[in-house]
């Protein structure tokens, strides 16, 4: 399965689609990070929800650039299980990539106050990153053509759902708990001293519950599609 993985992960990156995604990257970075420097942690807390639709974006783009005959023979192959399991596989190591990435960019530029919890505001930071990486993965791998069955489908359901997520994750919201809790973490994160602990253990078993019922349904909707 680690072969399938990095041949997912060249084709991607030599075929040119992970351009569009890098390039998204580094503007949203730039916003930003354009305005002076951020308590560590407030910036990694709106870095991650910031980045949220665009590793899912990464995501789709990745296991779109399979051919479909291409991954009908990996399914022969290794099995269905794994052959999906890979593709997840393989857009998890590339949003971490652009979460370290993400993550290191502000020291370039002077984009972190120093003078401000800076041990606890990294650390918190890494958590925000790590929360986002596996819902946005799940959201790009439902929006997939493997799933959607079309690119024009499969970008409404990128689109829709990353809106629902900015728009029930915002405060007041009468569903929150239907979205990941990427924006409750930036909400979190929004002062630089260290949430409650409640709060944390909180947000960490809500992603968890959500990542756990959106990769069942990937699995469901793969198996019924094969």
């Amino acid at each position: 399965m680690s072969a399938l993985v990095r041949m997912r992960i060249a084709g991607f990156v030599r075929g040119g689609r992970a351009l569009p995604p890098l390039i998204a990257v580094l503007v949203v970075l730039g916003v930003i990070y354009g305005g002076g420097a951020s308590p560590a942690a407030v910036a990694y807390g709106y870095s991650a929800a910031a980045l949220f639709p665009v590793l899912a974006w990464l995501t789709k783009l990745l296991l779109d650039t399979e051919p479909d005959v291409q991954r009908r023979l990996a399914r022969l192959a290794v099995g269905p299980a794994r052959e999906a399991t890979s593709g997840v596989l393989a857009a998890v190591v590339l949003s971490l990539a652009v979460c370290v990435a993400a993550m290191a960019a502000p020291w370039l530029f002077g984009g972190i106050d120093t003078s401000q919890a800076l041990g606890s505001g990294i650390a918190l930071g890494v958590l925000a990153h790590l929360l986002a990486v596996p819902p946005a993965v799940a959201l790009g791998a439902l929006s997939s053509r493997a799933v959607t069955g079309s690119v024009r489908l499969g970008v409404t359901v990128l689109v829709v759902s990353a809106v629902l997520v900015v728009v029930l994750g915002l405060s007041g919201s009468f569903a929150p708990w239907l979205v990941p809790p990427v924006m409750a973490t930036a909400r979190a994160l929004n002062d630089p001293a260290v949430p409650p602990t409640g709060t944390l253990a909180l947000l960490i078993a809500w992603a968890a519950a959500w990542c756990a019922a959106a990769y069942a349904g990937y699995g469901w909707l793969r198996r019924a599609r094969s």
